[in-house]
């Protein structure tokens, strides 16, 4: 039976950690001046390695959590400090800023797989969103829903990577800063959860 609850969250947690929205503009930015094809074929591989770097970390990153001694309610709690910083730099307009200037001090002719692939795409929130989710649905079913809601959250970025031109016409930077400080206040209240669902396994919270 698939937990609606479940996927929601998980959806909703992802697709705020990666901040498809927030990943236009700084992909107009890589690929300007370039052909609409060289354009698509970059958006495929940014996604693709993204998808197989989180996906990894979600098949095997609590084993390698067990292995090392960390237990799934401190990284649960640690998780959630992470995704709360993370809103926080999105509140104050810090993270675009930060992409921004990792953009440009690297000057690869391909960025797919670096710096739109790892870490825009696959960063530490995502990555930590991805074990922390698993390890809320733990077995194979578990690990199937939440690699399947990462893979239609990463369709929804190589979606907006296609669009961006007209994306970024329509909603203008005015429009993509309110979306990012949307965004960061709902991160900040699912971090939070994260954390209380840690101490809670310590018996830290009712």
């Amino acid at each position: 039976m698939i937990d609606t609850a479940f996927l929601i969250t998980a959806f909703t947690t992802l697709f705020v950690v990666i901040d498809p929205p927030g990943q236009t503009p700084i992909f107009m930015a890589l690929t300007d001046g370039m052909s609409a094809r060289t354009r698509r074929g970059i958006a495929i591989r940014a996604c693709l390695t993204a998808a197989g770097i989180l996906a990894m970390f979600a098949a095997f990153g609590e084993a390698v959590l067990g292995f090392v001694g960390i237990s799934m309610p401190a990284f649960r709690v640690a998780g959630g400090a992470l995704l709360f910083l993370t809103a926080l730099d999105m509140l104050f307009e810090r993270r675009n800023k930060r992409r921004e200037d990792r953009a440009e001090e690297e000057d690869h002719p391909d960025p797919s797989v670096f710096p739109l692939g790892i870490p825009l795409i696959a960063g530490p929130g995502s990555i930590a969103t991805m074990i922390l989710l698993t390890g809320q649905q733990p077995g194979i079913h578990g690990l199937a829903l939440v690699i399947g809601v990462m893979l239609t959250v990463i369709a929804v970025v190589f979606l907006l990577y296609l669009s961006s031109g007209a994306l970024g016409r329509l909603l203008g930077k005015t429009g993509l800063n309110v979306v990012t400080r949307l965004l960061g206040m709902l991160l900040a209240a699912l971090s939070v959860q994260f954390i209380l669902d840690g101490l809670k396994a310590f018996g830290f919270a009712a």
